[in-house]
């Protein structure tokens, strides 16, 4: 299988490229962590778009439950269709419902399966996937039938570290923490992203975004794809380079916050700053 190097649409450090290659070839669950906007679940997209692999997203919420991931078995709607004459009734496999795990175990093609945000669940929940993750197959109960995965898939976790995760769930996944960007590599992603941008505006709006970064007291750092955004909308105004060249950020709301700034104490905190920097001025 080809190495991942990264794609024309995402830039992957060395570290990175490593990690990925290093879970592939050990079949391992590479386990990604790192900031909000750091581009944990992306990457999951791009390891499948690089290897032409088919993408099973599990997007996990705080309500899942490992057994979703393998099947679910219907019984109301099987007892309801019963009482209907239905005729489906006579088949139980007309009521289980395929899972994420299921699909990745039975793909024709070697998928790339994302379980995205495993720390929303609760702490069952990765302990519960231990013994398929590490079997590659299970039983289901109603048609007395094994699923076994044709190949071992490529399985990328994300977490955001709401919460710890188990040790022996650690154990078997090969762990990769996506560090902030450092300034040379934001400037490579931007690249990527406005391939034609003034350099000077790019210049001084990342100087503002990572001053920015630094506040004290700062409830949530902007994250990369929040800068991005924030470019796109200096851009989409027509932001005269004059207005982003006389902004302090330590003193003063930048231009178009709402792409930074997401929650009311932030923006109190900069309005505090501002008005402070202009009672000294005076």
């Amino acid at each position: 299988m080809q190495r991942f190097e990264g794609t024309s649409s995402y830039v992957a450090t060395d570290d990175l490229k490593v990690a990925v290659n290093a879970a592939v070839h050990l079949r391992r669950p590479l386990l990604v962590k790192g900031e909000p906007g750091t581009g944990k679940t992306v990457l999951a997209h791009e390891i499948a778009k690089a290897i032409d692999a088919p993408l099973i997203e599990w997007n996990v919420k705080s309500t899942t439950k490992a057994h979703q991931g393998l099947y679910e078995y219907d019984a109301v709607a099987r007892l309801r269709d019963g009482q209907l004459g239905d005729e489906r009734v006579h088949d139980i496999r007309n009521y289980i419902k395929r899972g994420k795990l299921w699909e990745a175990f039975t793909s024709e093609r070697l998928p790339v399966l994302l379980i995205d945000e495993i720390d929303k669940a609760d702490i069952e929940f990765p302990n519960d996937l231990l013994q398929e993750l590490d079997r590659m197959s299970f039983d289901v109960y109603e048609t007395q039938e094994r699923i076994a995965a044709k190949e071992r898939p490529i399985v990328v976790i994300t977490s955001n570290n709401e919460k710890e995760l188990p040790d022996a769930f650690l154990r078997r996944c090969f762990f990769h923490y996506i560090k902030f960007p450092d300034r040379e590599t934001m400037q490579d992603i931007i690249d990527v992203h406005y391939p034609n941008i003034q350099k000077t505006l790019v210049t001084k709006a990342m100087e503002i975004f990572y001053e920015l970064r630094e506040v004290p007291g700062l409830k949530k750092k902007p994250s990369t794809s929040e800068l991005l955004d924030w470019l796109k909308l200096l851009l989409n105004e027509d932001m005269p380079l004059e207005v982003l060249q006389n902004q302090d950020p330590n003193k003063a709301i930048p231009p178009m916050h709402g792409a930074l700034l997401k929650n009311e104490q932030d923006v109190m905190l900069f309005e505090r700053l501002a008005f402070m920097a202009r009672r000294q001025g005076n």
